[in-house]
């Protein structure tokens, strides 16, 4: 089927907004558009957009705008989390002619094609609620990053945390039946992928919506397929860690040990007002049973600076405490008050210069446990799978999630072994030497 107009795709934000773009791209193409780069002249402009801070918004109604103005009879459309949380905003904005939240992502093919066949010229935004039936019909999606298949078996979140616009803008937890996430799986392995990363909004929520089983159940179904090398676990969140998903996560080979186990605060007080339910202990507890049943694993984590009732005092303790834990690495993010979530009740209390300051430590902090973490590696030879190029070498990935650059004849997806003998404080700057065995 053949198609003369062109459509181009800008993706702000998360992995989540970069699957369903990859979908939107596939269906467009498949339809016979003709997909060329966001900086080209288009006959349609697809912006999936990002709420999750202040500057994401501005960023999104920045590109948004910048599309129409290469092409001022393009059809711009906004879609993503800040449509889903902001339609009437969006709506109010000359260079954007259709709004689709995310309740809708999955049909804004056809609703653009209904709109440009009924050759509309009022703007348009489609009604952001999340309903039963879709909570009924999710299906499972699949995302390349490089050679590794992420698949995206679960959406939305019901924890609801006073500072996360999130649950707003995707929605409650919906999960993909464990049957297809099966199948798919089978798929993958028979097309040669070893490694397959399972992903979600909140990953450790699979399954809430349905009466399937959770994550768990999941897990022990997939690990049983035979030619499966390797799962590798988004996202979760320790509320949902029993002893039988953590006795699982740590006795399984097949499950990576590499475990990003958001804590978000180190201090007690500010815990209890992002209402996190739990305590900086028991978040802890989980982190050293992984490590001590499992000593090779990768813990990373989230942790916002600047929030509201996160005092210097409470900072510094929760400075401290972070010191101590043994993290592979930290992903820093600067507290930014969204209208909707409860935290608004607060205010917005630390001045942006204190906020600055304060992630610019942790960072620091970061890149020093990341580099120590690395380090106990050195001189060893690890177990990669080798999942790309990159400047003429191979690329190989540890169960644990260390990045290695060698040389080998071997092919992408083949799994080998390396001697790591040098690193840098780039993360991904590891290099090593292949090893016969």
């Amino acid at each position: 089927m053949e198609n003369s107009m062109k459509v181009a795709f800008s993706t702000l934000g998360c992995r989540m907004n970069q699957f369903e773009t990859s979908a939107l791209e596939e269906k467009f193409s498949n339809k016979g558009y003709q997909i060329i780069p966001f900086d080209e002249k288009a006959d349609i402009y697809i912006v999936n957009t990002c709420t999750v801070t202040n500057d994401a918004d501005r960023t999104s109604r920045k590109v948004l705008r910048q599309a129409k103005r290469r092409n001022p009879n393009a059809i711009v459309v906004a879609t993503g989390c800040y449509a889903q949380v902001s339609p009437e905003k969006l709506a109010q904005i000359d260079e954007i002619d259709l709004v689709i939240g995310n309740s809708h992502k999955t049909t804004v093919y056809e609703i653009v094609e209904n709109y440009i066949n009924e050759r509309k010229e009022e703007k348009v935004f489609i009604d952001n609620i999340f309903r039963k039936n879709e909570f009924e019909t999710f299906q499972i999606s699949t995302f390349y990053e490089g050679a590794r298949p992420i698949l995206k078996v679960q959406e939305g979140c019901n924890s609801f945390c006073s500072f996360c616009i999130i649950p707003f803008a995707r929605g409650k937890v919906r999960s993909a039946k464990i049957e297809d996430i099966e199948n798919q799986v089978k798929i993958l392995v028979n097309k040669g992928f070893k490694e397959i990363v399972l992903t979600g909004t909140q990953l450790s929520q699979y399954g809430y919506d349905h009466k399937e089983g959770y994550l768990y159940n999941l897990l022990k179904r997939l690990i049983n397929i035979k030619e499966l090398y390797r799962i590798r676990l988004s996202s979760m969140g320790i509320n949902e860690i029993d002893e039988n998903l953590l006795s699982l996560l740590t006795s399984e080979e097949k499950i990576a040990p590499h475990f990003h186990l958001s804590m978000q605060s180190a201090s007690d007080k500010v815990l209890k007002d992002m209402k996190r339910n739990y305590t900086v202990s028991q978040y802890i507890d989980i982190v050293n049973k992984i490590l001590k049943r499992r000593p090779e694993t990768a813990i990373g984590t989230d942790i916002i600076t600047g929030f509201p009732t996160e005092t210097r005092e409470e900072f510094e303790k929760s400075v401290k405490i972070i010191k101590e834990i043994p993290f592979a690495y930290m992903h820093i993010f600067t507290y930014s008050q969204r209208e909707n979530t409860s935290a608004v009740k607060f205010g917005d209390k630390v001045h942006p210069t204190e906020k600055k300051e304060r992630t610019k430590i942790l960072r620091k902090i970061s890149e020093e446990k990341n580099y120590n973490f690395r380090k106990k590696y050195l001189n060893k030879d690890l177990e990669v799978l080798i999942i790309g190029e990159k400047n003429g070498k191979k690329l190989g990935l540890t169960g644990n999630y260390i990045h290695i650059n060698f040389d080998s004849d071997k092919d992408i997806n083949e799994i080998t072994y390396v001697n790591m003998f040098k690193i840098e404080k780039d993360r991904e700057k590891n290099f090593g030497k292949e090893v016969i065995k």
